[in-house]
């Protein structure tokens, strides 16, 4: 239905609140934004964020009719992006000038990291049940998803969370962790 309009005809139809045309203004210019972004950006992530902020902040300003002259509504689309990257820019320079400075007192002290005694872990796990060390087995050393468990021991993977948690629990109880 919009295909045949110019940028120009969009512009009014967005500000009397037809949400059609803010579809096609949408995806006529979410293409040129991304570019935009990835040139500037170098992220694609960055640039898919960028497209969503600048089409938000484009459209709001189309539903307010603050675009004084419709048919230059791609320009206008333009200089939305370049000041979202200013700001983007900005905004990081901002925060890694506040890393820099504070970053050592948010931090905290590093505190030694407890050793683990292999033979204190290899005898709270023979202490488990049977049920209880296979699935502490194939969970952390053959790297088995609860379903793979469940489907080798026959049981429900709801089960093997509920024995894997437990099962857990015995053996920081055993090895003296607390949380």
């Amino acid at each position: 239905m919009y295909v045949g309009l110019s940028d120009a005809d969009l512009a009014p139809r967005i500000a009397d609140g037809d949400s059609e045309a803010e579809a096609e203004m949408c995806r006529r210019m979410g293409p040129r934004i991304r570019l935009y972004g990835l040139r500037h950006l170098r992220s694609s992530s960055a640039a898919d964020d960028l497209v969503q902020q600048v089409l938000l902040k484009v459209i709001e300003a189309l539903r307010a009719a603050r675009l004084r002259e419709s048919d230059k509504l791609a320009h206008f689309v333009l200089g939305t992006c370049r000041m979202v990257v200013v700001e983007l820019r900005r905004s990081s320079h901002r925060q890694e000038a506040l890393l820099a400075k504070f970053g050592g007192d948010l931090i905290p002290e590093a505190s030694p990291t407890p050793t683990l005694d292999d033979r204190q872990l290899a005898r709270c796990v023979q202490t488990l049940k049977e049920r209880e060390r296979s699935v502490v087995v194939m969970t952390f050393y053959d790297e088995h998803t609860a379903a793979e468990t469940a489907r080798s021991l026959g049981i429900s993977e709801a089960n093997v969370r509920v024995i894997r948690h437990r099962a857990m629990a015995q053996l920081r109880d055993c090895l003296g962790v607390t949380l």
